[in-house]
Order: C-alpha cells, then sequence, then structure tokens
C-alpha cells in the first residue's frame, strides 16, 4: 500500500516537469530569430534560412513577407522583428529615421522590373509604352511600394501614362493577378518572373536597367536575439547566401 501511494505522489510531480520553451525535436530549446523581408525575397530567403538553421543548432528562422513599407510600419509600431531587408534604400531609410536599426544597413541584392503576362500574352506585349494601351488590364505595386515606386519612375522617364485596374502592396499580389488570369499585364522584378516558370510569360525592355532597385538589410533595435540577428545578416552577404541570391536572378549590389 506504501509502494502505490509514494508512485501516486511521484507521477503527477513528473508531468509538470516539462520545458515551457519550444523544443528542437531532440529536447533542447529553440531559439527563433525573425526576420521581416521584402516579398519578392521569398523563395530566396526561405532557402536561406534553412540552410541558416542548418548551420545553426536549435535555432529556428521565421520570416515574415510582404511590401516593404507595410513591414517598416509594422516594425516601427512594435512589431517583433530581429532583421529587416528592404526591396530599396529608400524605403530603409524610413526604419533608419525612425531609429529603428542596430546597425548600419547594408546593401546584398540589386534587382530590376520586367513585364508578366499570361503564358499566351493575349494583349501581345512586347514593350513597356504597350502598358498604356486603352482597355488593358494593368496591375501594377502601389506607388508606396518600392517595386511601384521603380514602375512609376520608369513610366515618367519614357512619357508614359499608366492607368492599372488594380495597386497591389506587394509584388506577389501583382504576379498573383497575373497568373490567376485577372489581369493581362503586371510590372513585377524580374526575380519573380524566374521564380513563376511557366506560369507568366517574362517580357523583358531595355529601359529596365536605368531604374534598378537595390536591396539593404539591417538588424533591428531592441532585437531580444542581436547576436544571431547580425550572424543572419553576415549569412546572406556570405557565400552560401550570395549564391543562393545569384541563382535566383538577384544582381550584385
Amino acid at each position: 500500500m506504501r509502494s502505490l501511494l509514494v508512485l501516486a505522489l511521484v507521477v503527477p510531480v513528473a508531468a509538470c516537469g516539462s520545458d515551457s520553451g519550444g523544443s528542437d525535436g531532440s529536447g533542447g530549446e529553440t531559439t527563433t530569430l525573425t526576420v521581416y523581408a521584402a516579398a519578392s525575397l521569398t523563395s530566396s530567403f526561405e532557402e536561406i534560412g534553412t540552410e541558416f538553421e542548418a548551420a545553426h543548432d536549435g535555432v529556428r528562422v521565421k520570416f515574415s513577407f510582404g511590401g516593404s513599407a507595410d513591414l517598416v510600419t509594422q516594425i516601427t509600431e512594435g512589431a517583433p522583428a530581429d532583421v529587416f531587408a528592404s526591396a530599396d534604400t529608400t524605403t530603409m531609410d524610413q526604419l533608419v529615421d525612425a531609429d529603428r536599426v542596430a546597425d548600419d544597413p547594408v546593401d546584398f541584392a540589386t534587382n530590376t522590373l520586367e513585364i508578366a503576362t499570361p503564358p499566351d500574352n493575349p494583349a501581345e506585349i512586347t514593350r513597356f509604352q504597350d502598358l498604356s494601351r486603352k482597355g488593358l488590364q494593368l496591375v501594377v505595386c502601389a506607388p508606396e511600394v518600392p517595386c511601384g515606386a521603380a514602375t512609376r519612375t520608369t513610366a515618367d522617364d519614357l512619357g508614359v501614362t499608366l492607368t492599372p485596374v488594380s495597386e497591389e502592396q506587394s509584388v506577389t499580389d501583382v504576379l498573383a493577378k497575373v497568373t490567376s488570369g485577372e489581369a493581362d499585364a503586371g510590372v513585377v522584378y524580374a526575380t519573380d518572373v524566374t521564380a513563376a516558370g511557366d506560369a507568366v510569360t517574362g517580357i523583358t525592355y531595355p529601359e529596365s536597367g536605368d531604374v534598378v532597385n537595390t536591396y539593404p538589410i539591417a538588424p533591428v533595435t531592441d532585437s531580444e536575439e542581436s547576436t544571431l540577428a547580425d550572424d543572419f545578416v553576415d549569412f546572406v552577404l556570405g557565400d552560401t547566401g550570395q549564391g543562393i541570391l545569384r541563382a535566383a536572378g538577384f544582381g550584385q549590389p
């Protein structure tokens, strides 16, 4: 009887002894690094994140992808981010001006615009100027978004007036409108056309090289994982990160 009583007392204590933190699956604690990054970096950064996790035991990289302007707003309003990667320097400067960057931003990639159409190119787009055609179902990024600012600059340089049916908050939303057949054309990054494969037809134009987006990255102020945040920035700038970005079609800064 006494042994049964002792067992009854021991079992509840053992049940209450589990760790309250995350686990890496082997009984150890998991550290989460939160990275906010421009939507155009989704595929590349997910691959970089996998490689970073493989090189850092017990670390999980959690991404929040979206329009760079929206991400800056979230961070300045207190969202818990450790690293921010923007699709242009202007948007990163907003975070710097808000004193939310822990170190000087570093440029790590470049990108240019390209026109995306459905695979059969129903509107027979051949150049950027064709995007001004009356009745064209055109989708672009909103002007406050890096891809939208670049699109507007190109249009202004060429003297072209665009009348899009929709202005999206991220380049992935523009691409989604094209791949779903809701748009005749969209202006996205060259890397997005590459990533979409056969789902779209990419239309290049010679003036794209005149408007180049430069991507900066920086650790965020008040990060609870500041050392790990610095490591991630270095990883993106290192051979593995740069190799992944080059393979996806990004240019060197």
